[in-house]
């Protein structure tokens, strides 16, 4: 790769990947429950706060955090799983995959849901083990074909370290179907200033070029997982509602801060002191005041109703909609009671909705990402069956009420599967074997001791005569 044209892609891409680092960065924020309530508050800037206002409570919502943890809670407690339709290239790839492999799963749902596209990425360790981790998408610049498919064609990452001297550097690699190619420079100099760089880390054959080194896996080793087809992330459709409920609720807690309940109004008051005042009326009961030529003195007291009502219906509706254009569940406990497997479904099909979208999108890189792991084992891989399992809330008793009834109808391996108590239904089909096994053991212990008394009795009279000896 000539230093010329990566110098012209890293200047025709920086404005994108700025923008797109951007978006990322604030949808990170909120999933991290630092909204923008944080740092405007509800007043705005200094200068146009009212100054008989003291109170500037800001609370963030954690609605966001709940949105994407439901769907990556959803989708990957329970792993995809592949079958190749080969047991043995199962196990390999099985011991790829790792102890890790849910957690790889879960990071990549919450990064896609974040940062538009999440991207892991695959290596072969000095041991010649296969690994892989998820990459923050932030430092990766995709290079796509211009025909239908669309299809990755290189990756541009760049990320941040530091020399020797301590001065931060920008590095840029860039991997195509066959090398990677390492640059660098300062962080404050321009790309124009881009020179090879070496990495030693990389695992790179002894006596190969440091800046450049061949990775062998025959195409870029980065898989994307998109989050959805039009290239958006979970936040846009929900930020706007979340700032609203912000301010609502934090502006509702200013107003009780700031508004007493009861303002005395004094009129001819002959004290000067008002904590002489309120020390008086409390001990006493009572407060003298001075009459003006008009009889107009005396005490009367303002109270200020803050309009409970409207805010409580607003801060229900943008609740409301914030799960509704999120399409998530929203966890207040009314919404769900003693809910039937029909409605706990319906309560679900949004979320379904959304989750089978991103099934969709992440199904190729899964299926990528086994094929390779078959191309280091040194193994075929024929057609990747995948099945996913979604983790949800349930009716245990109805579940287990409907099994029940299946028997005789159904196979008792299918009722297994679908019993809420059950996790494996091969175990359970051994256990069912084995305590038959032993009743039926103990059923013929005890007809056989009950066949040789009774046999014993029968044979004999009331004397202890058998009837042949009669």
């Amino acid at each position: 790769m000539e230093l010329e044209v990566i110098r012209k892609l890293v200047k025709s891409s920086h404005k994108k990947h700025v923008e797109m680092s951007r978006e990322a960065a604030e949808a990170e924020r909120y999933y991290r429950k630092k909204n923008d309530i944080l740092k405007k508050g509800v007043r705005g800037q200094a200068p146009d706060w009212n100054h008989m206002r003291s109170a500037d409570n800001r609370i963030p919502a954690n609605f966001y955090n709940i949105l994407v943890n439901q769907k990556a809670a959803y989708l990957f407690t329970d792993p995809p799983v592949f079958d190749t339709g080969s047991e043995g290239v199962n196990k390999a790839v099985q011991e790829a995959l790792g102890d890790s492999f849910s957690k790889i799963c879960k990071d990549l749902c919450i990064k896609a849901s974040n940062c538009t596209i999440a991207w892991l990425h695959y290596w072969e360790d000095t041991n010649g083990k296969f690994r892989f981790a998820v990459i923050d998408p932030k430092q990766i610049i995709p290079v796509w074909t211009d025909d239908l498919e669309k299809e990755l064609s290189g990756i541009l990452r760049v990320y941040d370290t530091l020399n020797d001297k301590g001065k931060k550097l920008n590095i840029y690699e860039y991997w195509d179907g066959e090398s990677c190619h390492a640059f660098r420079k300062e962080s404050r100099e321009t790309a124009d200033a881009l020179k090879p760089y070496g990495i030693s880390a990389m695992g790179e054959p002894p006596g190969s070029d440091p800046c450049s080194w061949e990775h062998g896996f025959g195409e870029v080793p980065f898989i994307p997982f998109p989050n959805n087809a039009e290239g958006g992330n979970d936040l846009n459709d929900v930020k706007e509602l979340i700032d609203a409920y912000d301010k609502v609720y934090s502006g509702f807690l200013n107003d009780l801060e700031d508004i007493q309940e009861i303002i005395f109004v004094l009129s001819g008051y002959e004290g000067e002191d008002l904590k002489e005042f309120l020390e008086k009326l409390k001990k006493y009961k009572t407060v003298k005041l001075d009459s003006d030529d008009e009889g107009k003195g005396g005490v009367s007291t303002l109270s200020i109703d803050i309009p409970v009502e409207a805010r409580e219906k607003m801060l229900s509706m943008t609740r409301k909609s914030i799960f509704e254009q999120g399409m998530g569940i929203d966890p207040d406990p009314q919404n769900f009671g003693n809910s039937s497997g029909v409605a706990l479904k319906y309560l679900y099909s949004l979320l379904e909705l959304k989750a089978g979208l991103m099934e969709t999108e992440f199904r190729p890189g899964f299926g990528r990402l086994v094929r390779a792991i078959c191309r280091h084992a040194g193994v075929e891989a024929g057609k990747i069956v995948q099945t996913w399992t979604r983790t949800a809330v349930n009716n245990e008793a109805e579940l287990a009420s409907i099994a029940q009834q299946s028997v005789g109808t159904l196979s008792m391996r299918t009722i297994l599967e679908n019993h809420p108590w059950v996790t494996d239904a091969d175990k359970e089909l051994e256990q069912l074997e084995k305590e038959e096994s032993e009743t039926r053991e103990k059923a013929g212990q005890y007809g056989s001791a009950f066949r040789t008394a009774g046999g014993t009795d029968a044979s004999k009279d009331g004397n202890g005569v058998s009837g042949d000896e009669e």
